[in-house]
């Protein structure tokens, strides 16, 4: 005799016994869909964020030997962060980009006249510039004194730092969007990037940017 009785309702056999089976198969599938949506999207949004920093890391790799001496303090990135496009101005008051100098090797350094490690590096950052700057690095030294805009000019006039360029930002906007993205502890602060804008390495506090030491890294980022 057969039994056409639902297995749902036959004795020793709950319907509950394949609950947890029936709920695992709906999560399973739930999870493959939203790979589907989700995980396959998200991970080619990693590789593109990621792709244009892929040459950073080499270069990061390349320095890291070269972070000795006087720039002992570079940390070389691991991971190699796409910088923010900071905004600041000229001595003309006309508006500049970090992104303006795509293309080359940049060393971003922040400073401000009330920071005395910062005045006291100003001279071999100048000098850095003096002796690598050019249509493959450059160094971006942007001010961010709040107060009296006259006053940083007058330093970098009064010190006969002239290889310099003039970059201000008098709300210091471009140091609060560097610690947003954990590249700005204190003062000074230094980023080298890349030429495609993504971060090689960085430093809290002063260097002696124009020393043996500082000038070999520099050259090894850029490939001179």
């Amino acid at each position: 005799m057969t039994n056409d009785m639902p297995d749902a309702l036959q004795p020793g056999r709950s319907a509950f016994s394949r609950v947890p089976l029936a709920l695992a198969t709906v999560v399973i599938g739930g999870m493959i869909g939203f790979a589907g949506i989700y995980g396959l999207g998200g991970l080619k949004r990693h590789a593109l964020a990621d792709a244009p920093c892929a040459a950073a890391l080499e270069l990061s790799r390349k320095i890291a030997p070269l972070a000795k001496g006087e720039v002992a303090a570079v940390t070389p990135a691991t991971k190699p962060l796409q910088m923010p496009d900071l905004a600041f101005v000229d001595a003309d008051g006309k508006p500049k980009k970090l992104s303006d100098w795509r293309g080359r090797i940049v060393l971003l350094n922040l400073w401000a006249t009330w920071c005395v490690p910062c005045r006291k590096e100003m001279p071999a950052l100048d000098n850095l510039e003096g002796k690598l700057g050019g249509d493959r690095f450059a160094v971006v030294a942007v001010n961010i004194d709040t107060r009296d805009a006259e006053k940083p000019k007058a330093f970098l006039k009064d010190n006969n730092l002239t290889r310099l360029g003039y970059f201000s930002d008098a709300k210091a906007k471009v140091f609060q969007d560097l610690k947003t993205i954990g590249l700005a502890l204190g003062m000074p602060t230094s980023v080298l990037i890349d030429a495609n804008g993504c971060e090689i390495g960085n430093i809290a506090g002063p260097a002696e940017w124009d020393s043996d030491d500082a000038v070999k890294l520099i050259a090894a980022a850029t490939g001179s």
